[in-house]
């Protein structure tokens, strides 16, 4: 990594974290304030021509809702929050190093969580997971990151003003990349304020399957609401073939109403502080994986899953009624695999390579075998071999 002044590095993340620290009593009164307002205006926004007329008047001198209310109708900013499982580069088949310049911006989108249920999520461009990035060992990766969509003015994105986007904890995003190796992973480098843009690069020498997620005070509030992604670094001779590749990536969501309570979800610190989430989904929301959008394959053709956790609490991977040939756990891709493996745990920022043959017709479904998170909470997808 290009980092030329250690101590001015050190000094960043101790300022950082120092600053989130005393700040967070009153940036959790200021949050809980500015929900409460964009919750009503969007409210406000979705109304119909004949609903203002209803509340005009001293009928509009209501009382605003409290951050852990819900709103029917909110105005939404994208028709799909999650990433397709097929949305990733494919195997690199070049034999020698080259630069790669990866742009990313962050979004704070309003999107479905599952029917009649929306949420606000922070994203990397635009979806959850953030793109897959694919990488080989000796190739210099230059990131480069927005605080917003560049280009665009995005409506929402664009009212905020700066005090807002302190108030809802996004005043800064930033990237830390677990393939980095150096202090925090570039993120001191990449404190990303509204509308600026940051770059860093960075040389890939360890090969595997890593995670990336936002590193920008309160941390964890950061990657609950959806920043984070994966970044694969193949071995310099590659990866064996495989017929079919996926991208899945599971994550906690702790909204303040209860799973499926319908209207716009707000967040809650308090449950992510108490490790209590309402939804464990797949790549993003409820059934991001299933029905057109499922995994599909056919007979006798080999399968490679890359397979992560983005936010806080560890899955227990399986797909029902399938064996795993190999898998490469903690995401060390170039170590000798487990094989015949039935349910892999995989650890809050870890990620695992999969690798089997799909043998018999029919639809799989993929799991969180802890399956109250599957079967209540939302950890489900589908995997349709013909």
């Amino acid at each position: 990594m290009n980092i030329y002044n250690r101590s001015t590095v050190i000094f960043i993340v101790l300022s950082s974290l120092i600053s989130a620290c005393s700040d967070e009593a009153k940036n959790k009164a200021m949050a809980e304030k500015y929900n409460a307002v964009q919750a009503e205006k969007l409210k406000h926004k979705a109304m119909s021509a004949e609903e203002m007329s209803a509340h005009s008047g001293e009928e509009m001198h209501h009382a605003m809702p409290m951050a852990n209310e819900t709103t029917t109708t909110p105005k939404i900013d994208t028709d799909e929050i999650g990433r397709r499982a097929d949305d990733l580069p494919p195997p690199i088949n070049r034999k020698q190093s080259q630069r790669l310049s990866i742009d990313l911006y962050s979004d704070e989108v309003v999107a479905e969580m599952m029917p009649d249920v929306t949420y606000q999520y922070w994203t990397y461009n635009g979806k959850v997971p953030g793109p897959f990035i694919r990488a080989r060992a000796g190739d210099q990766i230059e990131i480069n990151l927005s605080h917003g969509k560049p280009s665009v003015a995005h409506e929402t994105h664009s009212q905020h003003t700066s005090s807002e986007h302190a108030a809802a904890g996004h005043s800064a995003h930033s990237i830390d990349l677990h393939a980095v190796v150096g202090p925090g992973g570039g993120a001191p480098l990449m404190q990303v304020a509204q509308g600026d843009q940051k770059s860093f690069s960075f040389k890939a020498t360890r090969p595997g399957i890593y995670i990336y997620h936002c590193a920008s005070p309160h941390v964890p509030t950061h990657i609950a609401n959806g920043m984070y992604g994966m970044i694969l670094v193949e071995p310099e001779q590659g990866l064996s073939k495989v017929d079919r590749e996926f991208y899945v990536m599971q994550g906690d969501f702790y909204t303040h109403g209860k799973y499926g309570d319908k209207g716009l979800q707000a967040f809650s610190k308090e449950k992510l502080l108490n490790e209590h989430p309402e939804y464990f989904l797949f790549n993003g929301r409820v059934n991001s994986l299933s029905g057109e959008r499922a995994l599909k394959a056919k007979v006798g053709e080999k399968i490679r899953l890359f397979v992560g956790v983005g936010s806080h609490i560890a899955s227990n991977f399986h797909i029902i009624g399938a064996i795993f040939d190999n898998v490469y756990q903690d995401g060390a891709i170039t170590n000798p695999p487990l094989r015949n493996v039935q349910t892999t745990i995989i650890a809050p920022g870890s990620a695992v390579m999969i690798e089997f043959t799909a043998e018999v017709p029919g639809k799989y479904l993929l799991v969180d075998h802890s399956l109250a998170r599957a079967i209540d909470k939302g950890a489900l997808a589908e995997l349709v071999i013909e």
